[in-house]
């Protein structure tokens, strides 16, 4: 009986032991929990298939330098990207001018970190088809040539696409109600800007001016069907810009590791050569927020700032 008794014992020693030795490691196995996990988005000014792949590599490469999980997390358009920063549904998100703005107002505390090396003087473009007849303006005041013509934007909140193009042609003399049909159409993307107006579907359309060389780069449309006919003065851009919790969430010290991640990336490595290429710069550069101070102004003065 005591032979049997202190196999009893062992027994459940043993059980005890492995049942523990799961439990820890099903713990470090598990995956983090959404508290740990640096959800990073965009505003979607681009195709998909182009945005995944842009940020999934740059999930990989913060991933690595921060040593935190990283997830990007794709939204619809560019409220959604506001709005799922305002919530806390994205920490980290790259916005144009207009809506890094707007986020900001209506997150207190976030923070810019960084733009890209093209993003301190970054322009739009005007693209026109080739049957429209119209031809290069060489300078503003021509702009009046693009009255009773059939005009794309991108997307209504977007910097490069509808924003600053809009000022500049109000600054020129023409009204949004003189264009054909009494106002803008508006595309939702810079790459389908493109698509609408090499069809024919729009004479003129406005968009980034990284977008359309990287098009032409690319060989994604036909120079004989559309054509730029004129570049806007420079004006600030893009950044990223981070909630105001992350230290909080991830320890003292690490919204600061972010930004020096960001301006770290090098093209000197395989992947951060990859990610600056579908970025369209050379490197990301330290910003501010006061640098946007006149998107703010030109925001208000359109009614996309209240």
């Amino acid at each position: 009986m005591p032979g049997r008794e202190q196999l009893a014992v062992k027994v459940a020693g043993l059980i005890t032991g492995v049942a523990l030795a799961a439990t820890i490691g099903s713990c470090s196995s598990a995956p983090p929990s959404a508290e740990q996990v640096l959800r990073i988005g965009a505003i979607p000014d681009q195709n998909p298939e182009k945005l995944n792949r842009l940020y999934g590599s740059l999930s990989d490469e913060l991933s690595d330098s921060l040593n935190v999980a990283v997830r990007y997390v794709p939204v619809s358009n560019y409220a959604a990207a506001v709005s799922a920063f305002r919530s806390g549904s994205l920490d980290l998100v790259w916005f144009g001018g207009l809506t890094g703005v707007q986020a900001r107002l209506q997150t207190p505390g976030a923070m810019v970190l960084a733009q890209r090396d093209i993003d301190a003087e970054f322009t739009s473009v005007f693209i026109a088809n080739g049957a429209s007849g119209l031809r290069p303006i060489t300078s503003a005041d021509q702009l009046v040539q693009l009255k009773g013509r059939r005009l794309a934007f991108g997307s209504e909140s977007s910097t490069s696409g509808r924003l600053m193009p809009q000022y500049f042609l109000g600054e020129n003399g023409v009204t949004m109600a003189d264009l054909a049909g009494g106002g803008p159409g508006f595309s939702g993307s810079h790459d389908a800007t493109i698509a609408l107006v090499e069809s024919g579907a729009y004479e003129v359309g406005a968009l980034n001016e990284q977008v359309w060389r990287s098009n032409v780069d690319e060989g994604r449309m036909d120079p004989d069907k559309v054509a730029v006919i004129w570049r806007t003065p420079p004006y600030v851009d893009y950044h990223w810009v981070a909630r105001p919790d992350l230290d909080a969430r991830f320890g003292e010290g690490f919204t600061d590791r972010v930004q020096r991640s960001l301006l770290s990336l090098t093209p000197a490595t395989e992947r951060g050569a990859l990610v600056l290429e579908l970025f369209g710069a050379k490197r990301f550069i330290p910003a501010q927020d006061e640098a946007y101070a006149k998107i703010e102004a030109v925001g208000r003065q359109l009614g996309k700032i209240r």
